[in-house]
């Protein structure tokens, strides 16, 4: 059985070896290691071996996977700390749990989400780090704001108190054809091409995931979201 150390040494490979590929430099790609549904001894796992930034799309499964993450690291005498990252879709009535145990959320889609980030966000926690999810392929099942629609979120969302806009993520509908994939993600880099020479200054891009991590980088990713490869298949009935 593969262990989650080598799983994310194969992993770490095949970025380093795409990036190479594209002529990207590999240390500009950050590794988020998707733990929906995985265990807390999972994550301390993967922590104990590098691994810094956890996503979570769940929310009362994420708070209570950080307290027994931090008892686990007491017991382990671990003194890496995890990094968060809200990268599900966002209810309205979620908005202040969130704002107040994560690092960064990745699936901001339109403002009232944003402005309750921004109102509900702890002064001593510094800001929130924010990507504007974007529904890059139209699919009526996707969250994620119109490309039409974009730059003014961009604009409302920058001025917010508490909160720095990073950049864009998107889940492109799926497809094992890696040009499809490329497409769907030049399409993402040139929205966020088009908010820089708005003088919306965004670094991130958190785009890809295991099944489509080469047709990111190619297309210039600074976040990949990986999980499966990480973990190992996702038991969903527990």
């Amino acid at each position: 059985m593969s262990s989650i150390p080598h799983n994310l040494q194969v992993v770490h490979d095949a970025i380093t070896l795409a990036a190479r590929r594209y002529d990207r430099n590999p240390t500009e790609i950050a590794l988020l290691a998707v733990s929906k549904t995985f265990s807390a001894n999972e994550v301390v796992q993967a922590l104990q071996v590098g691994q810094k930034s956890f996503g979570e799309n769940y929310l009362q499964e994420a708070i209570d996977k950080m307290q027994q993450v931090e008892q686990l690291r007491v017991e382990l005498s671990c003194t890496a700390i995890p990094e968060w990252h809200f990268i599900g879709p966002i209810q309205s009535n979620k908005t202040r749990p969130i704002a107040e145990h994560f690092s960064w959320v990745h699936s901001v889609d339109r403002e009232k989400i944003a402005s309750r980030l921004s109102e509900q966000r702890p002064e001593a926690l510094g800001d929130l780090q924010i990507c504007l999810q974007v529904n890059i392929s139209g699919e009526a099942s996707k969250s994620g704001v119109d490309p039409d629609q974009l730059l003014e979120l961009a604009q409302r969302v920058q001025v917010l108190p508490r909160l720095r806009l990073r950049g864009l993520m998107a889940v492109p509908e799926a497809s094992e054809d890696i040009q499809v994939q490329r497409a769907a993600f030049q399409r993402l880099a040139q929205l966020g091409q088009t908010l820089i020479q708005k003088n919306i200054p965004i670094d991130t891009l958190s785009m890809g995931m295991s099944g489509d991590m080469e047709a990111a980088i190619a297309e210039g990713s600074t976040m990949l979201r990986v999980g499966s490869a990480i973990f190992g298949k996702r038991n969903y009935a527990v």
